[in-house]
Order: C-alpha cells, then sequence, then structure tokens
C-alpha cells in the first residue's frame, strides 16, 4: 500500500503563517501601554516688564563696557580664571560629555576579540565519552584523552534600535550635555555678579570710615570749645561728657567696620579662588558712581539670554526622550548575536583552513507578555520626572522674570531716593555750621550741636547704604538679564554645537565662555508636555541629532 508523499514545499505557508502569528501575538503585548499625564499648561510669557522695554538688551554687554571699571574687570577675569566652583562645574560638563560617547557607542555593534584554551576528560559511561571513542580525527587517530580545545574568535552583539530607543537616549545624553554646560554659564553670570556687589560694599566700607572720622574730627572740635567753656566758667561738665562718649562711640565703630572691610576682601579672594590678601578699588566719587545705563529688552529674550532658563529648556526635551526611551521597553527587542574563529583540539591545526573556522549568527526577537509592572513603572517614572523638569522650567522662567522686575524696581526706587537724600543733607550740614557757630558764641545749648553732628552723621550713611543698594541693584539687574558671560572685547557670536565633540576635551583646558543659543523658543513659555501614549507603535520625531 502506498502513501501520499507531501512536497516540502507544503510546509512554506504553514511556516509563514505561524511566524505572522507569532508577530502579531507580540505586537499585540506591546500594544497595552498604559497612558501618560500631562503638565497644566504655564501662563504666556508677559510682552513686557511692567510696561517697561527697550530696542536694546543689557546682557548683550559684556561686563568690561558694562562696568566700566578696570581694576573691578581684572578681579571678575581672575575670578573666572580661579575659581574652584568654575572648575568643579567644567568636570561635570566633561562627565556629560562621556556619556554621550557611551550612549553613542550603545548603537553600534560591540565587536570582542579574543582566545581560550581548555581541556575536557568526559567519562567512558556518558553520551560524550561513548560518541568520541567511535570518532577518529584522521584515519587511524582517535581524539586525545583528555582532549584539549584551543579557540582564537572574533564575536558580535547588536542590538538593532528598531524603535529608536538608543538614539534618544544618545539625544538625551546630547541635551543633558548642552545643559550642564548652560548651568556653568549660569554660574559664571553670578559669579561676575557677586564679585562687583561685593567691589561696591568695599567701596561703600572705605566712604563710611572717612564719613566716621569726618565726623570725630567735628566732635572733636565740639569737644575742645566745650572744654574751653567749663574753664571759662561758661558750661558744664555734662556737654563734655556727652561730647567725649559721642567721639569714642564712633571710633569704636570704626574697628567694627574695619573688621567687616577684611571679611569683604576675604570673600572677594574666595570668590577669585586666592588666599586673603588686600583688594585694590578705585579711588572714585562713590555717591557719583555709575555704570552702563540698563537697557532690558522684551522678556522674550530671556529664553535666549538666561542661561538657566535655556538649561531647563534642555532638561525638558531630555525628560521627553526620556519617556520614549522607556515606551520602547513595551516593544519586540531584536538582538543579533555572531562569531567566527578557528577552533581546533591542537594549535597547529588552527591554521589550516577551512576545516578549523567555526562560525555561526543568531537572531533574538523578544517582547515582555507577562509580568511587566517593572517597565510601566519605569514608564510612568520617565513621564513623572517629565512633568517635574516642565514644572521646573516654568518655576524657572517665573523666577526670572521676577528677578528682572524687582531689580529694575529697586534701581529707580533708590535712584529717587538718593536725589531726596542729597536734599536732606545739604540742609543737615547747614544746620551743623549754624549750631557749631551758636554754641560757640552762647547762644545755642550743647544738645542742639550733639543732635545736629548725629543727624548729620545718619545721614551721610543712611546715603551711603541706599548707594551701596542701589549699585547692587542695578548689578542684580544686569544679572537677571543674562549679563556676564562675556567680555564685549573678545565676544564673537557663536552656537553651541547640536551635539558634545567626538572624544572628551583637555581635562586642564578653560572652556570659552560663549552666549547660550537654545533651540527656537516656542510661543508660549512652556514646551508641549507628552501627549498620552498611542496604540501605534512608531516613536515620536526625535531631536535632529546624528544617525
Amino acid at each position: 500500500m502506498s502513501h501520499p508523499v507531501r512536497s516540502p514545499r507544503s510546509k512554506r505557508p504553514r511556516v509563514v503563517v505561524t511566524t505572522a502569528g507569532l508577530i502579531g501575538l507580540l505586537l499585540l503585548s506591546s500594544c497595552r501601554i498604559p497612558d501618560l499625564c500631562c503638565a497644566d499648561r504655564g501662563k504666556a510669557l508677559p510682552t513686557d516688564f511692567n510696561g517697561v522695554t527697550t530696542s536694546d538688551n543689557s546682557a548683550c554687554v559684556g561686563f568690561d563696557e558694562f562696568f566700566q571699571d578696570p581694576i573691578l574687570v581684572s578681579l571678575i577675569a581672575e575670578g573666572l580664571r580661579g575659581n574652584q566652583e568654575l572648575k568643579i562645574l567644567w568636570q561635570e560638563v566633561q562627565v556629560a560629555n562621556n556619556e554621550v560617547l557611551k550612549r553613542r557607542g550603545a548603537i553600534f555593534p560591540f565587536v570582542t576579540l579574543g582566545t581560550r584554551a581548555s581541556l575536557d576528560k568526559p567519562s567512558r559511561f556518558t553520551r560524550n565519552g561513548a560518541v568520541e571513542s567511535q570518532l577518529n580525527v584522521a584515519p587511524g587517530r582517535g581524539f586525545p584523552d583528555p582532549l584539549p580545545n584551543f579557540l582564537v574568535a572574533a564575536d558580535l552583539t547588536w542590538e538593532v534600535d528598531i524603535w529608536r530607543a538608543l538614539r534618544n537616549a544618545r539625544d538625551a545624553a546630547c541635551l543633558r550635555y548642552l545643559a550642564t554646560n548652560d548651568g556653568r554659564n549660569y554660574i559664571v553670570t553670578r559669579l561676575v555678579a557677586e564679585i562687583a556687589e561685593n567691589y561696591y560694599t568695599l567701596m561703600a566700607l572705605d566712604k563710611r570710615l572717612e564719613i566716621l572720622d569726618a565726623t570725630i574730627s567735628l566732635q572733636e572740635q565740639s569737644l575742645e570749645i566745650s572744654i574751653a567753656k567749663k574753664e571759662a566758667a561758661r558750661g558744664t561738665e555734662l556737654a563734655v561728657q556727652r561730647f567725649q562718649a559721642e567721639v569714642r562711640k564712633n571710633q569704636s565703630e570704626k574697628l567694627i567696620v574695619k573688621q567687616e572691610i577684611i571679611e569683604t576682601e576675604n570673600r572677594i579672594n574666595f570668590l577669585l579662588g586666592r588666599y586673603p590678601q588686600p583688594v585694590p578699588r578705585t579711588d572714585a566719587n562713590y555717591l557719583n558712581l555709575n555704570m552702563h545705563s540698563l537697557a532690558v529688552g522684551v522678556p522674550a529674550q530671556l529664553l535666549r539670554n538666561r542661561p538657566d532658563v535655556v538649561k531647563a529648556e534642555r532638561q525638558v526635551a531630555a525628560a521627553g526622550l526620556d519617556v520614549e526611551v522607556a515606551r520602547a521597553a513595551f516593544y519586540p527587542r531584536l538582538t543579533l548575536t555572531g562569531g567566527v574563529g578557528f577552533e581546533a583540539f591542537n594549535p597547529r591545526y588552527l591554521v589550516r583552513t577551512p576545516d578549523s573556522i567555526v562560525a555561526g549568527i543568531a537572531g533574538d526577537l523578544l517582547v515582555p507578555v507577562i509580568n511587566r509592572s517593572a517597565i510601566e513603572a519605569d514608564y510612568r517614572s520617565a513621564n513623572a520626572m517629565q512633568l517635574q523638569e516642565i514644572y521646573d522650567y516654568q518655576r524657572t522662567l517665573l523666577n526670572a522674570f521676577t528677578e528682572v522686575v524687582n531689580s529694575l524696581s529697586k534701581v529707580q526706587n533708590y535712584s529717587d531716593s538718593i536725589a531726596i537724600k542729597k536734599e536732606q543733607l545739604t540742609s543737615l550740614e547747614a544746620s551743623v555750621d549754624n549750631a557749631s557757630r551758636l554754641f560757640q558764641n552762647a547762644r545755642a545749648e550743647y544738645i542742639e550741636v550733639l543732635f545736629a553732628q548725629r543727624d548729620l552723621m545718619e545721614a551721610r550713611l543712611a546715603i551711603l547704604d541706599t548707594k551701596k543698594e542701589q549699585l547692587v541693584a542695578i548689578v542684580d539687574a544686569y544679572q537677571a538679564l543674562g549679563g556676564g558671560l562675556f567680555q564685549h572685547s573678545n565676544y564673537v557670536e557663536t552656537v553651541l554645537p547640536t551635539e558634545p565633540p567626538g572624544e572628551p576635551a583637555n581635562d586642564q583646558a578653560v572652556p570659552p565662555l560663549v552666549p547660550p543659543q537654545p533651540p527656537a523658543a516656542p510661543e508660549v513659555p512652556m514646551p508641549t508636555p507628552a501627549a498620552p501614549a498611542q496604540d501605534n507603535p512608531a516613536p515620536a520625531p526625535a531631536p535632529a541629532m546624528d544617525e
């Protein structure tokens, strides 16, 4: 009885159907992706700073041109070279750069080259031992016992980036590299502002000493007059004691001011990265000291000029790519492995090709089906961190705008206050002169002279403190606008690269100070939050990076 013989070709449709069904099952299992939460949209950035806008912007003015003080400019330049915090941040930039190199390398196949030597002695009563006893290496020559084995091979492992998971991770690392550099640039602007603030504080303390010296000199003259009047029986001991107490009080205050000068000098020395030493300063009329006029531009320029805003924007973009990387874990992963080499039980046979050549290739297609809680947790965590970065961006932009408004208001109000205090000071100087002459001619009491001198000293110190606060407010406004990142004389409009260099930079090199150039600013001052996940496995477009 004959039986029908099935052609091997009849099995092909079944194989195709089985393969298609398996792939469909894998894709179906990856479609159950949880939905994501969306961030609350931030309010639109105002079009002006409480009604103030200008065509120019002080952020584009170099600190050497803005401060117009050669000594201060030299101190700032020394601080940018020697400040330890900037050096620490530069190493963080190097770490971020190395992370990019690491992520970039993961995209390409990993190839290893190695050798192996082993010695195997199977039992005669095992399958391998029984088989080897019946085999011959060559006619009439069996396998050695124990059996050596020598291998020289190259192995390849490659995870095919089907869903852009590896490329998105690389692009996120690139954005974080740029964000780290933006963070360093923000500290540069803060360092410039802090050195300038302490410098003007130091000048104010010098002026305070001058005021105390002038007041003491004036009070000593009144003390001499009161002593003479007492000796002439035209005054009392009470007047002498009151003037003498006032002189001693101001002499004591001078010592406290001298200590404040030392501490302020050492704060500047610390910022410059050097040990305590005297700090030079300009001998100028402090009350009439001015800097470059402020120009605020428009609020939208904060998106480009403020390094902390640029950093927050890049962090949002990087967090969005992290969500795509976490989402790709739901889809099938294709990993290719292979190897080729030479293997033999005797080293001299390794070169006998093609008999000694060994080779193999395999592909694994894996997808999570059951117990996907860890993947879902990573996906939701990436979404939560993305929302954090979005809200941090909104907060950073709000803080930047508020700093500008507060600084501008402070500059204006303190400038008006100085103008009024100057009128008050003129009146008090005249009153002290009149009270001294009347007291000398016995037409006024000592208490009137004492109060007039005290009021004059307090007014001088008050206008001095107001002037210091005005200068600090101007410096803060300059920093709040994004100024202080470069010297005007050396400034060249330099766009930061879209990705870090291919090799890590020299650890000892000091990076150039360049103004931040973020991606195009959105119409609304908040990046678009991630949309809920769709069943379609096609990933969202990533930033334009090298493929």
